[in-house]
C-alpha cells in the first residue's frame, strides 16, 4: 500500500515555484509567439502604468515598514477590550485601516478567541481587515481615485459593523454557539510584528527595529511590485482582448443585477487586493458600473483564498458560511449605495 503521507512532499517543488513571476514572464513570451504586434504596446502600457503608481508604492512600502518596526500593530488588540458594542465599533474601524496581512490574522484572532473575545467583535475585524490597509489605500487612490479609495474604506468599516452586529443579535442561535474548531489555538506564518507592548514611534533609535524596517520594506516592495506588475499586464490584455460590449452588457447599468453579479464573480476573479485595483480600472473603462466595481472588490477581498482560509482555519463551517453570507449581502448593499453616490 502506498504511503500517502509522502504525497504532499511530491508537490513541494510546485509550491516552491514563484508562480506570479512565471506568469509575468510567460505573458510577453506568449504575445511574442502568437501576437507579436501586441507585444510592445502591452509592455509600454505596463511600464507607464507601473510608473504612474510608483510614488504610491514607495509610500505604501515605507508606511508598512514603519508600522511593523514601531510595533503599532499592538494598538489593534485594544479594540477587543471593554463593552461588546464598543468592541464591535473599534474592531470594524481598526480592521479597515490596520496593516494586517491574512497570515497575521490567523494567530492574532486565534489568541483573541481563545482568550474569550466575543465572536461579534472578531467577525467585525475579520470582515473589514482584508479589504483595506494603508498600502492598499494609496494604491487604490493612485489608480481609481481618492473618492473610490475612501468609499471602499468606509464600506469596509460598514461591512465589519454589519457582520459584527448581526452576530451580536443572533449570538444565542445554533449558528454562533461554540464557534471554534477543536484545534484552532494557533497557526500562521509568523510574519507579524515581533514587538509587543506600547509602540515605539521613533523606532530608528533601536537596531532590531531598524532591521525589521529594512526587511519589511524590501519584502513588501517585492510583494507589491510583483502583483502590480502582473496586474498591469493582465489589465492590458483585458483592454485588448475582452470585448467592451460584453462587460457593459453583464456588469454595466444602474440596476441591482450587475452589482449582484459583481459580488458573485468577485471571488473567482480576485488575485489580491492590490492586483484587483488595475483589473477593476480596466473593467470600469470597458463599461462596468460603479456599484458592480465596489461589490466586486468587497466580496472578492473577503472571500479570496488567503482571507477565507484565515477564517476557515479557526471556526466551524456554519460560522464560515455566515462570514461569506455577511460579505455577499454587505457588498451588494455597498455597491447599491456607491452606484447612487458616485
Amino acid at each position: 500500500m502506498a504511503d500517502l503521507t509522502q504525497t504532499p512532499a511530491s508537490f513541494a517543488w510546485w509550491r516552491s515555484l514563484p508562480k506570479a513571476w512565471l506568469v509575468i514572464a510567460a505573458i510577453p513570451l506568449a504575445l511574442a509567439a502568437f501576437d507579436p504586434a501586441q507585444l510592445w504596446p502591452t509592455l509600454t502600457f505596463t511600464a507607464e502604468a507601473f510608473g504612474h503608481t510608483a510614488i504610491f508604492i514607495a509610500f505604501a512600502v515605507l508606511a508598512i515598514g514603519y508600522l511593523k518596526a514601531s510595533g503599532a500593530e499592538a494598538v489593534v488588540a485594544k479594540a477587543f477590550q471593554g463593552r461588546e458594542t464598543r468592541m464591535i465599533l473599534l474592531a470594524a474601524v481598526l480592521g479597515g485601516v490596520s496593516p494586517f496581512c491574512s497570515c497575521e490574522v490567523i494567530p492574532f484572532i486565534a489568541a483573541l478567541l481563545v482568550a474569550g473575545a466575543p465572536l461579534s467583535a472578531v467577525m467585525a475585524f475579520w470582515l473589514a481587515s482584508p479589504l483595506m490597509d494603508p498600502a492598499m489605500f494609496l494604491i487604490t487612490s493612485g489608480t481609481l481615485g481618492f473618492e473610490f479609495a475612501l468609499a471602499k474604506t468606509l464600506s469596509a468599516i460598514g461591512l465589519g459593523l454589519f457582520g459584527g452586529f448581526m452576530v451580536k443579535a443572533f449570538a444565542a442561535t445554533p449558528v454562533f454557539v461554540d464557534p471554534l474548531r477543536p484545534a484552532s489555538a494557533g497557526g500562521g506564518c509568523g510574519c507579524g510584528s515581533p514587538f509587543k507592548g506600547a509602540p515605539v514611534w521613533r523606532f530608528w533609535s533601536e537596531e532590531p527595529r531598524r532591521a525589521v524596517f529594512k526587511e519589511t520594506s524590501l519584502e513588501n516592495a517585492l510583494f507589491l511590485g510583483k502583483w502590480l506588475l502582473l496586474a498591469y499586464l493582465l489589465e492590458s490584455l483585458m483592454l485588448t482582448y475582452v470585448p467592451a460590449d460584453w462587460i457593459g452588457t453583464f456588469l454595466g447599468g444602474n440596476g441591482i443585477g450587475p452589482i449582484v453579479l459583481g459580488a458573485l464573480v468577485g471571488a473567482p476573479a480576485y488575485l489580491n487586493g492590490y492586483a484587483a485595483v488595475p483589473l477593476v480600472d480596466a473593467l470600469l473603462a470597458q463599461g462596468m458600473s460603479n456599484g458592480a466595481a465596489m461589490s466586486f472588490m468587497l466580496a472578492g477581498g473577503v472571500s479570496c483564498i488567503p482571507a477565507a482560509v484565515a477564517v476557515w482555519a479557526l471556526v466551524k463551517p456554519r460560522v464560515f458560511s455566515a462570514y461569506l453570507g455577511f460579505a455577499f449581502v454587505g457588498s451588494v448593499i455597498a455597491g447599491l449605495i456607491w452606484n447612487v453616490v458616485a
